[in-house]
This record gives C-alpha cells, structure tokens and sequence, in this order.
C-alpha cells in the first residue's frame, strides 16, 4: 500500500495507471483497482524482465514517456515523478533513471550500496564520455526509470534473451544510436536490499550470466573490473568508518559475490538443474 499512497501523493498527475501482476497472492489486484490502475494479469511463469516490461509498452500506445516503478520501491517524494519527466525536455535523452535511497531501517552495507551507485548529484553522458565512465556509462535502474516510448522503440525495445539487465542493453544501445541517458539525482524513491550471503552468490551468479550472454557491452564499453575494485574498497572503509561490528559480514559478502560471479562464468557448462539452484532468477531458466 504504500507504493500505491506514494504514487498517488505526486503532483504530477497526467498519469495512466498500470499494473502487471505476475500471480499475486495477496490483496495486490483489488488495491490496484481501487487506486484507479489498470490490471494485466500473467502467470509467474511468464514473467521475464524485459518481456514484462515490454508488454507495459505495448499497453501504452497514446504515451510520450513511460515510467516504470517496482513492487518494492516507494517515491520519496510528491515530485519524483515530475522531477524524472523534466529530463526529457533535452530532445537528446532516451531514458532516465531516478536516485534510489536506503530504507530507512536499512543496516550499512545496503546503505552503502545506494551511496555508492546512486550520488546526491545529477549527471547526463552520451557516449563521448565512455573514457571517462568505462563500462559504468550504460549503469541505470528499472526500480525507478523513465524511457521516450519512440526511442525506446526505436532500438528495438526491452530484450527478451537475457537474465536480467535489460536496462542496461537498452541504455546501451541508446548511447550507441547518438542518444543521451540521464540521472536525476531530485527523483527519489527508497529502494534497496538486504541480501544474505547466499543471496549475494546468486545475485552475482546471474550477473556473470548476463555478462556472458552480452559480451558486446564488454567489447564496446570495457571490462566491469575496475568498478567492482572502487566498490569493494569504497565499501570496507564506510564499514570501519560507520559500523565496525559488520566488517565479517562485508569481508563475506565481498567473497560470496566474487564466488558466485566466477562460477557464472561456467553456466553454459552446468546441468541446467544445477544452474537453476544457483539463479536467483530461477523462473528464467524454464523459458531459456
């Protein structure tokens, strides 16, 4: 309920309301409706990250900009929405991506997280600034983000093959067919994660995969090595700096991730019954 209270708290109100509920078992269908949304409903087993999302498009053909919001993310403020939109009024920018803040009962190393990749300024590149950016030019996040439909469109939509990341592919291409992304640092929404170790391996399992499926992002845009060393670093010292006692659970994460991002690299040589119990995708591998 209250990303739906977030929603309708926006000043920006020149909004058509949809849902896609992927078999909900909860109140979440009847809440929708009462809150004036339209409801699409798939089964669990055909959700899939772009595909979903690009049903969202074809379901919004009369719309200039589609914003897309997860279950699990609350605006933090009533001009989220109308702050994300203005990025739009440079003809150039394909999409945008909103600042996203810890949950306010978030431990440090979530918090950290969303210091780190989500900064209080905002930023448009193109890429002439991949030198300066590397492979981190295309980052951006489907939690809370905001797309032109025509150029979206134009680069063929959301990708239906891959695990995850489909806002990355699309940002992308976007950037390689001449167009802008922007951060809007003033669009705000909590969102983040605690994730235990086991989490942590998965997560990064599915981000080798998505790696290894799209190896031309590695070969246009660099090798994601030297952001994953900032991170770690930037990481250990915000834990000595502001929560000592989780230096152990950091050291921990830093190996489940870096465990799980290894093994990915050895998915298409796994029995897809082991591949599935390392996902945190799992429903992906029944379509792929």
């Amino acid at each position: 309920m209250s990303v739906l209270n977030s929603i309708n708290e926006q000043t920006y109100n020149n909004i058509k309301k949809i849902i896609i509920d992927s078999g909900s078992t909860d109140d979440t269908i009847i809440l929708a409706k009462k809150n004036g949304f339209l409801v699409n409903q798939i089964s669990s087993s055909e959700f899939n990250h772009g595909a979903t999302r690009q049903l969202l498009v074809d379901l919004s053909e009369d719309t200039d900009i589609c914003v897309f919001l997860t279950q699990d993310a609350i605006l933090a403020s009533p001009d989220s929405i109308a702050n994300i939109i203005k990025a739009f009024d440079d003809p150039q920018v394909g999409i945008a991506y909103g600042r996203q803040l810890p949950h306010k009962n978030a431990k440090a190393l979530e918090t950290h997280a969303r210091l780190f990749n989500y900064p209080d300024s905002p930023e448009v590149v193109s890429m002439n600034d991949l030198n300066k950016k590397g492979f981190k030019i295309f980052f951006c996040s489907n939690s809370f983000s905001a797309y032109r439909r025509s150029t979206l469109q134009s680069v063929g939509g959301f990708p239906t093959d891959s695990i995850m990341g489909e806002d990355a592919i699309v940002a992308a291409k976007m950037l390689i067919a001449g167009y802008k992304k922007a951060y809007v640092a003033d669009a705000t929404v909590y969102h983040s994660h605690s994730y235990t170790l086991s989490e942590e391996f998965k997560r990064y399992f599915d981000t080798r995969v998505f790696h290894e499926q799209n190896k031309w992002l590695i070969d246009d845009f660099g090798k994601p090595t030297g952001e994953g060393f900032k991170f770690i670093k930037s990481e250990l010292l915000y834990i000595i700096k502001h929560d000592k006692i989780r230096i152990v659970k950091s050291i921990s994460s830093i190996f489940a991730k870096w465990l799980g991002y290894n093994s990915g690299g050895f998915f298409k040589k796994m029995p897809k019954s082991l591949v599935k119990k390392l996902s945190m995708h799992s429903f992906y591998w029944k379509q792929y």
